[in-house]
C-alpha cells in the first residue's frame, strides 16, 4: 500500500480513488483494494441512501458479486405476468427462481462494507467538483471537493452516476436518454401475499414504454420508464398503471424520478489515468435498462486496471491499462448493449408481435428465463436462438 508523504508536498497520494458508492464504485474499490491498492471511496450522500431502481438481481449480476458476498433478497421471483397497456394479461410461470429481488439502499450499503472489509477506506458528503490532470510525469490526477479540498490519486474510477463530473471529464457521449418514475408503495399483508414470487410487466402505450411491480414484503415497487421528452405522457402513464394496479388509495413512502443514460459505441472509457463505469460510463442495457449487472462487472473490470495504474512503470503503461480496460469493456458489455438496440428497435416496431411472442410462443419465454436465471447474456443466448436471425445478430 502506497501512502507517500513529502516535507514538500504532505499530502496524501492514494492509489486508487473510486468516485460513488453504488454497486459499480463499490466493486472498483473491493477489486483495487483485493489487488493490495490503497483505496478511497468518496460518495457525495450519506449512507444508506436511495436509489431509482427496481432491484432486479439477474444471474449475471449474482455472479459478479464479489467473493463471500451474502445476497440478501427480499423476495425470489417464479412467475410474471404480462399485460399491455393494463390488457390482454398472461402469467408465464417457472420452477427454478427467475431472478430475486434487493432493496437497493440495503444493497449497495452491504457492497459498500464489503468493499470496507477488503482494505477500502469510505468518506461521505464528499462530493467532487472537478477532475484535474497532472503533467504525465507527475504520476498522478486530482480530484476538486466542493469547498476546494484536493485529493491526488494514482488513478480514479469515476462511478458517480450518468450526470456524473468523472464522466464529463473523461467525454462520456449519450446514444439514448430514458426518464424512470418510480414508488416505492407500502401494502398491507393481504396485498402482499397476492404478489409475493411474482412481477408485473406492461408493454406500455409510449414507444419503447413499460411498467413494472416488484414485490419486497411489505412494499411493492412500481414504476414506469419511456424515452426523455415524453415527461407529461409518462407520468400520465405512471398515474393510470397505479389506478388501474388497485394501488392508488396506498400511501408511496419513497417517489423518485431518474434518467437513465446510454453510452454511444464510440464514447470513450478513460482519459489517461481516469477510468468510468456503471452508470457514469453510460453502461446498461437498452432494451430492459438493467444496469446492476452492467455495473458490477464493468466497476470489477475497472477496479482491477486501476489498482494496475497505480503501479504502472511509466505514461506508456498507463495508457496500455486503461486501453486493457476499454476492450474488455466494448468486446463483453458493448457488444451486449449492442444486441440490446436491436432488440429495442425491432420491439418497437412491432409491439403487438413482440408481446405475442413473449406470451404465447414458449420457446421465446424460455430464452428469456435462461437469461435471467443464469449466466449467459441475452446477446449470446440469441446468437445461438432462431430469433437471433430476426435481429440480423450475425451484421
Amino acid at each position: 500500500m502506497s501512502t507517500e508523504k513529502s516535507a514538500d508536498d504532505p499530502q496524501q497520494v492514494w492509489d486508487v480513488v473510486v468516485v460513488g458508492a453504488g454497486p459499480a464504485g463499490a466493486s472498483a474499490a473491493h477489486a483495487a483494494a483485493a489487488a493490495g491498492r490503497h483505496v478511497l471511496i468518496l460518495e457525495k450522500a450519506r449512507l444508506p441512501r436511495y436509489k431509482t431502481c427496481g432491484g432486479g438481481i439477474i444471474g449475471l449480476s449474482r455472479d459478479a458479486l464479489p467473493p463471500g458476498f451474502e445476497l440478501r433478497l427480499r423476495d425470489r421471483v417464479h412467475a410474471v405476468t404480462f399485460t399491455r397497456n393494463g390488457r390482454f394479461p398472461r402469467t408465464r410461470r417457472s420452477r427454478k427462481t427467475l431472478f430475486g429481488l434487493v432493496n437497493r439502499s440495503e444493497f449497495d450499503q452491504q457492497l459498500v462494507e464489503h468493499a470496507r472489509q477488503a482494505g477500502a477506506e469510505v468518506r461521505t458528503g464528499a462530493a467532487v467538483a472537478r477532475v484535474e490532470q497532472h503533467q504525465p510525469d507527475e504520476g498522478t490526477a486530482q480530484l476538486v471537493l466542493q469547498g476546494g479540498e484536493t485529493v491526488l490519486a494514482r488513478a480514479i474510477v469515476g462511478a458517480d452516476g450518468s450526470a456524473g463530473r468523472v464522466g464529463a471529464h473523461v467525454g462520456v457521449t449519450l446514444d439514448q436518454v430514458d426518464l424512470g418514475l418510480e414508488a416505492e408503495i407500502p401494502v398491507p399483508a393481504k396485498v402482499a401475499a397476492h404478489w409475493a414470487g411474482r412481477v408485473l410487466i406492461d408493454w406500455g402505450p409510449l414507444p419503447g414504454s413499460y411498467g413494472w411491480v416488484f414485490p419486497k414484503g411489505d412494499t411493492l415497487t412500481v414504476g414506469v420508464i419511456s424515452r426523455r421528452g415524453e415527461g407529461a405522457a409518462t407520468k400520465q402513464y405512471f398515474e393510470d398503471f397505479v389506478v388501474r394496479l388497485g394501488l392508488a388509495d396506498y400511501e408511496p413512502s419513497i417517489s423518485s424520478g431518474h434518467l437513465t443514460r446510454c453510452r454511444s459505441d464510440d464514447s470513450p472509457l478513460f482519459r489517461s489515468r481516469v477510468l468510468v463505469c456503471g452508470d457514469a460510463a453510460g453502461l446498461l442495457e437498452p432494451w430492459t435498462r438493467e444496469g446492476i449487472s452492467f455495473a458490477l462487472r464493468s466497476g470489477r473490470l475497472a477496479g482491477e486496471r486501476a489498482a494496475r495504474i497505480a503501479q504502472a512503470r511509466d505514461t506508456a503503461d498507463v495508457h496500455r491499462q486503461a486501453l486493457d480496460y476499454a476492450n474488455a469493456v466494448t468486446t463483453g458489455l458493448g457488444a451486449e448493449m449492442t444486441v440490446g438496440r436491436r432488440v429495442f428497435d425491432f420491439l418497437q416496431r412491432h409491439t403487438g408481435l413482440s408481446y405475442m411472442a413473449v406470451t404465447r410462443i414458449r420457446p421465446v419465454w424460455n430464452l428469456l428465463a435462461k437469461t435471467t436465471r443464469g449466466s449467459t447474456p441475452l446477446s449470446e443466448a440469441l446468437h445461438a436462438h432462431p430469433a437471433g436471425r430476426a435481429l440480423r445478430l450475425d451484421r
